[in-house]
């Protein structure tokens, strides 16, 4: 298990209302609602976001609302309910797990589909770096942002195998 892992299953324990809190105001600024413009990356995002979009608007009864600006939808600054209940139910284990894959990468929903099992770290990790993965297959791959890339995915096989024992 990573140093990381256990230092936030240590910490929940003491700050899990105000790690919820800060989950719950990213909820509104999810990665997941904010789409490109270019019509070939929409195409790619509508085929794996669309569905854990689905997924995670049944699973927490909210309707979340895609964007391809930069501005928050109205309707997804008052979502967050039933999101704040999936946290509260989550064991200290499984929040540390979450947090961690929520900040990593930059979305509470494709968290949440992770600790549930709707995807496994190897689909959230596609999902999360989509744009990325789709610009370098345009552009090229860069070197630096490939080794970020690198440790981004093996900490979500962490958070995976941690959850897993």
């Amino acid at each position: 298990m990573s140093v990381k892992l256990e230092q936030a299953a240590a910490e929940i324990k003491k700050y899990r209302s105000e790690i919820i809190d800060k989950l719950m105001k990213y909820a509104a600024t999810d990665m997941l609602l904010f789409w490109g413009t270019d019509k070939d990356l929409i195409l790619r995002q509508e085929e794996v976001w669309g569905p854990l979009l689905q997924w995670a608007s049944k699973e927490f009864g909210e309707k979340f609302e895609k964007t391809h600006g930069l501005e928050v939808s109205e309707e997804n600054q008052k979502s967050g309910y039933r999101l704040k209940a999936f946290l509260d139910g989550l064991s200290d284990k499984e929040l540390a797990a979450y947090y961690l894959a929520a900040l990593n990468m930059r979305s509470v929903l494709l968290a949440a589909a992770l600790i549930k099992g709707r995807i496994n770290a190897e689909q959230a990790y596609k999902a999360a770096y989509l744009e990325q993965l789709f610009q370098e297959e345009v552009w090229g791959e860069d070197l630096e942002s490939k080794a970020k890339l690198a440790e981004r995915k093996k900490e979500l096989e962490d958070i995976e195998n941690f959850l897993e024992k």
